[in-house]
């Protein structure tokens, strides 16, 4: 499998300090993002999440800390207006721009590349809008639920080892995480800390498969007549790692090899309650990884007494926390890579 040598290319984190300008550009992505991830750092806001499939926009704006429907709040708290050829474009809300650039706040955004623009995919029994990136395993997919056990393409090729799915519709469905690591029987709630939970209606116990990936009944993934958006992720060698570890809760904690150095990281405790907590290189620089914030909470940026380092080829835990490595506790994680541990090739960012 031909291996990713600039990981940059398809993933990137950029962090800012507001100056409450609107519109304002920011740059440096390296690439026109296909989802945006935003995160107010120093005070609490909302995540805000956007991707080329729904567009950028006002009413466009997702939060993976709320069940809410697709816009809601985000044209009152600022907007991101448009994707761009390096990054993207804010605009001032009714209100204030909080979630974007607000007084002198601090703010990250978290960058994918996809496929650019969404194309027509035929191979599950739901018809659905693609835009997917083969070489780096990430997809954005759009469909129409139907109420019935059904079939999505997600055009990527080989089979995502991690499924994230949202009614855009409906205001009181959570969002709903699929791993390998705990199987399709089973699924995670991203917007809370809930434990993992069995339900066959979700994927109808079935893995997902080089083409498509399963829906059952629940109206949280395949409501009747509901716009639904899955970002589907597939393992890919030296740039992504979707994975499990079990925690022993010790300073010299669990070292989780994963093939690359990370740029991103976000960890899930499977038996218990515990935040989705997230780590990237560019609010920590250096070791150790103490900045963090929780995709299923607005909370402002904190620094835990418990932290971890990154590696060259993985990542290790130090002490005993619970969202993190309490022992003999499993977790979940996915993982985006700063650089590969070898590099064999170079893949041009353009090859969609």
């Amino acid at each position: 499998m031909a291996q990713i040598n600039k990981p940059s290319e398809y993933f990137n984190t950029i962090t800012w300090t507001a100056d409450g300008t609107s519109p304002r550009s920011f740059t440096g992505v390296g690439f026109q993002p296909d989802l945006v991830w935003g995160k107010r750092r120093s005070v609490a806001a909302d995540h805000n999440l956007y991707d080329v499939v729904r567009g950028a926009g006002s009413d466009k704006a997702l939060m993976s800390n709320a069940t809410s429907e697709e816009g809601n709040a985000s044209a009152s708290f600022g907007y991101l207006s448009s994707l761009d050829s390096d990054g993207f474009t804010t605009t001032t809300g009714s209100t204030n721009n909080n979630y974007w650039n607000n007084g002198t706040d601090t703010y990250v955004a978290w960058n994918w590349l996809a496929g650019g623009t969404s194309s027509e995919n035929t191979d599950g029994s739901i018809t659905s809008q693609v835009s997917a990136n083969t070489t780096s395993g990430f997809s954005i997919v759009s469909y129409t639920g139907t109420g019935a056990n059904a079939t999505v393409g997600h055009g990527l090729g080989s089979a995502p080892k991690m499924v994230i799915i949202k009614n855009r519709d409906d205001g009181t469905k959570s969002w709903v995480v699929g791993h390998q690591s705990i199987g399709f029987t089973k699924y995670l709630v991203l917007e809370t800390t809930n434990a993992e939970a069995t339900n066959s209606t979700i994927f109808q116990d079935t893995n997902p498969t080089s083409t498509v990936f399963s829906l059952g009944t629940n109206t949280a993934v395949n409501q009747s007549s509901a716009s639904t958006i899955a970002y589907c992720f597939a393992e890919k060698k030296g740039f992504s790692k979707f994975g499990s570890y079990v925690g022993n809760g010790s300073a010299d904690g669990t070292f989780v090899y994963t093939g690359f150095k990370p740029a991103w990281l976000m960890i899930k405790r499977t038996d218990a309650i515990s935040l989705w907590t997230m780590k990237d290189n560019k609010r920590n620089t250096y070791n150790p990884q103490d900045s963090e914030l929780a995709a299923n909470t607005s909370d402002a940026e904190n620094t835990p007494s418990a932290a971890l380092d990154f590696y060259s080829n993985g990542f290790k835990l130090k002490g005993n926390f619970g969202n993190i490595n309490i022992s003999g506790s499993p977790y979940i994680y996915m993982c985006f890579a700063e650089n590969p541990l070898v590099g064999t090739n170079n893949i041009p960012a353009t090859a969609r």
